[in-house]
């Protein structure tokens, strides 16, 4: 009799502790669910609310899509601008891969910025000419923010080089001097200056709070890469303002820059060595942590991973796989070929136009000025006379909207815009589209000049 009242007293108390327990377990739980609600409830709501309804908006946007009717006479190439490989320290991008990445993107050229090679920007190295349909213009990030593309190959700067005499030294050569990251100091008065960045992708990713970033990024970059990579995006207004600013005096083309380097975001690989090894994904040498592999590890792993062998890649997370930064946003350009002094000339002129090319297709927009016998195309311009109009076509519907020097003088929603333009000034046509209940920045065009009929004394070219 005292042995059953002991085993029921012991099991009485082995129920009462497995309560407990169960009920601490599920209290901890319910605390960490509130947490992670607390913590996440932003990217709860965009993984389950927000971004669902995008894609949907955008794929019914993207099926309406016509060819407009608007024609400037000009074959149109859409391109990246500021891309690295290989070559640079911070990517390890194939030209194979490049051009896997440009047939994905529908692009047709690119125009590298390659960093210096030991102190040199030598222009016998990097990718350069046609291959497979993809064109490649040389070209490297230069100090004091330089860029220049159509530079002859063999030229070599240093990265000592005083940056007024590298621009003179680069138009010497016949070749576009642009600036790269605008949001820093910048030699505005240089007069060799043919154009600037207007929309940096990487400059626009790091003025992001990463502790706000991260939780969106783990809910939904799986499920929706490219618009999870749009969460970045913010309308570049400071570099617009000085953009119109300068072009109020000279003329500077506006363009996009990918800055593509497939960098950001971790891969695991296992080394020669017989360790795992962590990197982020555009280092070469730099390792992150490097973990010794015995033989229980690898029985454990081997179910998730395979077999480990040297040189094999067991796990990558990035946020900017070189295709989708080459999709994100373009410079489309009207030139006559898709060869380097086509390319390079058009940049020069300012005949091209930003666009958003992950929200929608933007090829077939156009924009020019004209009255009954003359046109001016984007990068282009004209003397002012009465009569003169202002016209733009797009793919798709979108709000156009139209500044002249700077200011916002009009407005419409729909496929063309028709103003009629009544006073000199620098006109410039940005389009936007409707995505769920927010106008979304979508084309910057580049300026067409309406000069006055007697151009002012000691005005700039």
């Amino acid at each position: 009799m005292a042995s059953r009242k002991l085993k029921s007293k012991h099991g009485g108390t082995l129920r009462t502790c497995l309560r407990w327990t169960l009920r601490a377990a599920l209290l901890v739980a319910l605390l960490l669910a509130i947490v992670f609600v607390i913590v996440c409830h932003k990217a709860l709501y965009e993984r389950l609310y927000r971004l669902p309804r995008q894609a949907q908006a955008l794929t019914t946007l993207r099926a309406l899509r016509s060819a407009p009717t608007l024609a400037d006479g000009w074959n149109e190439y859409r391109g990246v601008l500021h891309a690295h490989s290989e070559l640079s320290h911070d990517s390890a991008v194939t030209q194979t891969a490049a051009v896997r990445a440009a047939k994905a993107a529908e692009v047709d050229f690119f125009c590298m910025t390659d960093h210096y090679v030991d102190g040199k920007a030598d222009y016998a190295l990097g990718w350069n000419g046609p291959v497979d349909g993809v064109l490649f213009i040389r070209g490297f990030e230069l100090s004091h923010g330089l860029l220049a593309w159509g530079v002859p190959a063999g030229t070599v700067f240093q990265a000592t080089d005083e940056p007024r005499d590298l621009a003179r030294r680069i138009h010497a050569l016949g070749a576009v001097v642009f600036f790269a990251h605008c949001e820093q100091e910048r030699l505005w008065d240089l007069p060799e200056l043919d154009g600037m960045e207007i929309y940096n992708l990487h400059t626009d990713f790091q003025d992001e709070d990463m502790r706000a970033l991260f939780p969106r990024l783990l809910l939904c970059l799986r499920a929706y890469p490219e618009l999870t990579m749009r969460l970045i995006f913010d309308p570049p207004r400071p570099l617009l303002a000085r953009w119109d600013h300068l072009n109020q005096d000279r003329h500077i083309t506006g363009i996009a820059a990918n800055d593509a380097h497939q960098n950001v975001g971790l891969r695991l690989t296992c080394s020669p060595r017989g360790t795992l090894v962590l990197q982020n994904t555009g280092e070469k040498t730099e390792i992150i942590r490097e973990v010794p592999l015995n033989r229980l590890a690898r029985l454990l792993l081997r179910p998730f991973s395979g077999p480990l062998e040297p040189g094999r890649e067991v796990f990558r997370l990035e946020l900017d796989p070189y295709e989708r930064s080459c999709r994100f946003v373009n410079t489309h350009v009207l030139a006559r070929d898709c060869t380097e002094p086509e390319i390079v000339a058009a940049l020069r002129a300012g005949r091209a136009f930003v666009a958003f090319s992950m929200l929608a297709d933007a090829r077939g927009f156009t924009c020019l000025v004209r009255d009954g016998q003359r046109t001016a195309v984007i990068g282009e311009s004209l003397p002012f006379t009465p009569g003169l109009r202002l016209q733009a076509a797009a793919p798709l519907p979108c709000r156009f909207l139209v500044y002249r020097d700077g200011v916002r003088v009009q407005q419409a929603e729909g496929r063309q815009l028709d103003a009629p333009i009544e006073q000199p000034g620098h006109y410039r046509v940005e389009a936007e589209l409707q995505v769920l209940d927010e106008w979304v920045p979508w084309i910057y065009a580049n300026p067409i000049a309406v000069e006055p009929a007697t151009p002012p004394a000691g005005r700039a070219p």
